[in-house]
């Protein structure tokens, strides 16, 4: 006598512990893949205001050592008006410059061509869509701050350091946040 098995016997389906591993495995990949397209729109969303912040950051020293190099201010005077608040190791916070101590809105640079100094007036601005500065569609940069500290450099009265705090606002998916951008530099009174 012979004996036979069914084709069904040997095909099993998949246990509902099986199924409830697959699940979870499958929920684990979405949540990672969720996370992963959070952090995107976050890096999306705070690049532009990051990127602003440097380059002005950048322009502010430009402007120093351009007014350096063009003779625009003395070497004397490229200092803060009252000593800034905090120098680092190594330097010393000295009054008696063109440039103003403090935390202050950014505004465009006066007549001198610096920024933070008591001259400056209007509002810093970004090109609008038409992509050219000084046409109706600009933007107003609000939420920014500017803070331009300038130590002397202990031992080396032809040295300073320069220190560009730019202060921002920069959305994310919890709502505003801010943040800053610092820049340091040396200046010499050489050119």
């Amino acid at each position: 006598m012979t004996t036979t098995t069914s084709g069904l016997s040997s095909e099993r389906g998949f246990s509902l512990f099986e199924a409830l591993i697959a699940l979870f495995l499958l929920a684990v990949a979405m949540l990672a893949l969720a996370q992963a397209l959070y952090a995107g729109l976050n890096i999306a969303t705070t690049s532009t205001p990051a990127l602003v912040a440097r380059e002005k950051a950048r322009e502010a020293i430009e402007s120093v050592h351009t007014a350096r190099d063009t003779h625009t201010i003395l070497w004397a005077a490229i200092r803060n008006a009252a000593a800034p608040a905090v120098c680092p190791v190594g330097t010393t916070g000295t009054g008696g410059g063109e440039f103003l101590a403090g935390e202050h809105d950014m505004l465009a640079a006066g007549p001198d061509g610096l920024v933070n100094t008591a001259d400056d007036d209007g509002v810093e601005a970004t090109p609008g869509p038409d992509n050219l500065m000084g046409t109706a569609d600009d933007v107003p940069l609000e939420g920014y701050t500017r803070q331009i500290d300038i130590c002397d450099v202990d031992g080396n009265p032809d040295l300073r350091q320069i220190n560009v705090t730019i202060r921002y606002n920069a959305n994310n998916a919890f709502g505003e946040r801010r943040r800053e951008y610092r820049l340091t530099t040396l200046i010499s009174r050489f050119s």
